[in-house]
């Protein structure tokens, strides 16, 4: 059975749900979930006749994790929207009125890392942290190289920022006369 065949991958597929959702509760339903479905469309699964590492479950597995994280995302922020109207007051609701982030939560990776926009999260945990191959991430997230690309570098530079947001940014051209 296929979910034999997932137990060595799932410390991954649990880091790769943690830093996806930022939450270990939500982290462990998304994981739970994802080999809930696996179990349940696992003979739509066809192993490629070249996959000696045996990589393609893995980022068979990766790819219910995206999709799946999607479709939670997509309900919660349409659940979000229908209950955020405006109080008796006729005042914006106060989950709208969020305070800038203070300096030092900024300084710290993690907080650093959840402020990043999902698409950014997800392209730079595949490629840095499961160390998938641009094309990999890119069959996966069923996008261009050139985005992942893209993504990737934008992810990083805004990382790099909000590590570092007292310094001045860098120049990225020298300017000559």
């Amino acid at each position: 059975m296929i979910l034999d065949e997932a137990l060595p991958h799932l410390p991954r597929l649990r880091r790769h749900a943690r830093l996806l959702c930022g939450d270990a509760a939500a982290a462990d339903d998304l994981l739970q979930d994802t080999l809930e479905r696996a179990a349940l469309k696992w003979r739509l699964w066809q192993p490629p006749e070249d996959d000696a590492r045996g990589d393609a479950l893995r980022n068979w597995l990766l790819t219910l994790m995206h999709r799946l994280f999607l479709n939670q995302r997509r309900r919660a922020r349409a659940a979000l929207y229908e209950s955020l109207d405006e109080d008796e007051d006729g005042l914006p609701h106060p989950a709208l009125q969020t305070p800038p982030p203070a300096l030092d939560l900024r300084l710290d990776l993690q907080r650093a890392f959840a402020a990043l926009p999902a698409v950014s999260r997800e392209v730079l945990l595949l490629v840095c942290v499961e160390e998938l191959s641009y094309a990999e991430t890119a069959r996966l997230l069923e996008v261009p190289v050139g985005t992942v690309m893209s993504r990737l570098s934008r992810a990083r530079e805004r990382l790099r920022e909000q590590m570092q947001p007292s310094a001045a940014p860098t120049p990225r051209l020298r300017v000559v006369k």
